[in-house]
């Protein structure tokens, strides 16, 4: 496999995939986000960013276990940049472009805190509210930054599907198969207690990833880019992720209000696996908005143009001074 190249300029497989866009969505290196990267004990996180002071809100945009970073430039962050919002897309540990200092370990619970300080910095730079949205398994990670977070780091959170993996249902459906949710789940919680945890497994095989987008030219795109579906994580982070229980439950859950931003031909995560999880919130506003023709990975109209309008309304609403 390819060696990941530095910046999101030098690689070929995103550019691929804006093809398959609608026109209105695809970038020049004019239209790009500017590249950074941010230090977090040691680990080099790369920013795709649209810098903008005069903002009234910043999104924070994180990816699944599919996907990475600049596909959430693509989708979101430049057209909520385009409407006036503040945007940056983050790689976390073993996607995107991301450098994870040699030879460390690390967790889901490694994702929660580094986005946790994440907007902590983004925070002590400006003071600006903050949405923070998910894709796919990003989405059940906003809830669990919420509610690790301390209370008013933010003003809502957006979730392409809100998926409790300790439920066996969530787990059947969305596992790469039944042998893998029932056997192989456990198995990783017993090779995680070994040696055997930094073992790193193909997420194609632990997860359905053949559902990630409903294009067969985008999937044969995806599953060729190590930075997102073609990955492999270690078995101490596929564990984690499956057992991961948040701070706070969703009964207590009073951080922040909630958006479902839910594609209706999603082939992974259909509406049902997320709301078990979200008709347990009760404190907080939570609203579901469906995405029209749209795939798990949003590329259809009219579903990514009612995922912008949404998302762009809610953040309006909820950053309101």
């Amino acid at each position: 496999m390819s060696a990941r190249p530095q910046t999101y300029r030098d690689q070929q497989a995103w550019r691929d995939l804006q093809t398959l866009l609608p026109e209105r969505l695809r970038l020049t290196d004019a239209t790009a986000p500017q590249e950074d990267f941010w230090n977090y004990r040691g680990h080099e996180v790369h920013l795709d960013r649209y810098a903008n002071p005069d903002a009234p809100a910043k999104v924070i945009l994180h990816h699944g276990v599919g996907t990475n970073g600049r596909q959430m430039s693509l989708i979101l962050g430049a057209p909520l940049a385009r409407r006036g919002f503040e945007t940056v897309a983050l790689d976390n540990l073993g996607y995107g472009l991301t450098q994870v200092v040699p030879g460390t370990p690390f967790a889901y619970d490694d994702w929660v805190d580094l986005v946790v300080d994440f907007i902590a910095y983004e925070q002590s730079r400006d003071g600006r509210p903050i949405v923070l949205y998910g894709l796919s398994a990003g989405g059940m990670l906003t809830y669990h930054v919420a509610a690790k977070a301390p209370k008013g780091a933010l003003r809502g959170i957006v979730g392409m599907t809100f998926l409790d993996q300790r439920l066996q249902q969530v787990r059947d459906e969305t596992a790469h198969d039944l042998l893998t949710s029932r056997l192989g789940i456990p198995l990783m919680g017993l090779l995680e207690k070994t040696k055997a945890a930094d073992l790193k497994y193909p997420m194609t095989l632990a997860s359905k990833m053949s559902a990630l987008a409903n294009s067969e030219a985008a999937m044969k795109i995806f599953l060729q880019d190590n930075t997102s579906a073609a990955n492999w994580m270690s078995v101490r982070f596929l564990d984690s992720y499956g057992n991961y229980t948040p701070v706070v439950e969703p009964e207590q859950f009073d951080r922040c209000p909630v958006l479902l931003t839910q594609p209706a031909a999603d082939r992974w995560t259909p509406l049902h696996l997320s709301q078990p999880f979200l008709s347990r919130i009760s404190k907080v506003k939570v609203e579901t908005v469906m995405l029209d023709n749209a795939g798990h990975y949003p590329m259809e109209e009219p579903g990514l143009q009612q995922m912008e309008d949404a998302i762009a309304d809610f953040v309006g609403r909820v950053t309101k001074p």
